[in-house]
């Protein structure tokens, strides 16, 4: 690990100008993933913020719906009462993801920030555009058995490796941030994580020095409550980063299906939400025949690496065994 300057924000006035005053500063919550890339040598700020001690770690009813404080660590967030009676599609997600150390230590805020788990990426011997602008995508051409299907470029074929932003899209959450100059705003979650495109070094739509203070539910995510499943498929049953995860949400009348959220994780370099698989559900009947032809839409565009052929199939069997027990079918 390189040598860095340590800085304790006071509030969050400070701490977004700490950081936006030094052009490679990071903020430092959970330090989950940070931590380790600065040790792997990938992640170089000279000024890290440690935003720990900022009031940011509420969970409470607001009026749109629900707001949960950007520092509320991915434990608290699943076990709260309000989550797990309103969204239990969150509680899932969150506790498929991790450990329960890391579920522990890892903030709401850092999880919507993580990194790809690419072995291209973490490996500084290898060439990365995401890790390196311009010094080529090594796994492009190499094993990519855990890459995209989806969304990607030449530039990048890596995956955004989260559980929880995956239900947040199905839920249509938004990200509430604020800006060295003080000013906030809300950021669809859907707007929030970037596909490569010629820059797959950016992850995010945050501008350097904007501090995630919280994510917003809206009320109407709750009509999905009841009817909602998270899958995430892997190599092994812990502790592993998925190799397709689905996040499916129905809202039913009765057997007819009035909307539906379908979004893929693992799939793409970002969590990829289906509009195709949404359009193929909503006014049909929920049967075992309408999943499948909703999963076989979600797919039609997918572009398989060499080694990841087997995602389409996988994907396809996964949202239908997802909305088969979000519709208490299976």
């Amino acid at each position: 690990m390189r040598p860095f300057e340590y800085v304790r924000a006071a509030d969050a006035a400070s701490s977004t100008a700490a950081v936006a005053a030094v052009a490679d500063a990071k903020f430092l919550a959970g330090g989950t993933n940070l931590v380790d890339l600065m040790k792997e040598d990938i992640e170089r700020p000279s000024r890290v913020v440690d935003i720990r001690s900022l009031p940011l770690r509420e969970i409470k009813r607001s009026r749109a719906g629900l707001s949960i404080g950007a520092l509320a660590t991915n434990t608290e967030t699943a076990n709260h009462p309000l989550i797990r009676e309103n969204y239990p599609l969150l509680t899932q997600a969150i506790v498929a993801g991790a450990s329960g150390q890391l579920r522990n230590m890892a903030t709401n805020g850092g999880n919507l920030l993580q990194r790809t788990r690419c072995n291209y990426f973490y490996d500084t011997a290898t060439p990365c555009n995401k890790r390196e602008a311009g010094s080529g995508c090594g796994a492009r051409e190499g094993l990519n058995r855990m890459h995209a299907i989806l969304g990607w470029s030449e530039s990048c074929v890596a995956t955004y490796p989260g559980d929880m932003a995956n239900a947040l899209y199905a839920l249509g959450a938004s990200v509430r941030v604020r800006a060295p100059d003080g000013r906030e705003r809300l950021i669809p979650i859907a707007e929030f994580h970037r596909l490569p495109g010629d820059t797959p070094q950016r992850d995010n739509t945050l501008e350097h020095g904007e501090l995630i203070l919280a994510i917003e539910l809206p009320v109407a995510a709750a009509d999905f409550a009841r009817n909602a499943h998270y899958l995430k498929v892997r190599d092994r049953a812990s502790y592993a980063f998925a190799m397709v995860a689905v996040a499916a949400a129905l809202d039913l009348d009765g057997g007819t299906i009035r909307q539906a959220r379908v979004v893929l994780g693992s799939v793409a370099h970002k969590p990829w939400r289906s509009a195709e698989a949404e359009a193929a559900l909503t006014g049909r009947r929920a049967t075992e025949a309408t999943f499948q032809q909703a999963a076989a839409a979600a797919l039609r565009d997918a572009r398989p690496l060499a080694h990841n052929t087997y995602k389409v199939e996988l994907g396809q069997r996964s949202i239908v065994r997802a909305l088969m027990r979000a519709a208490r079918l299976a």
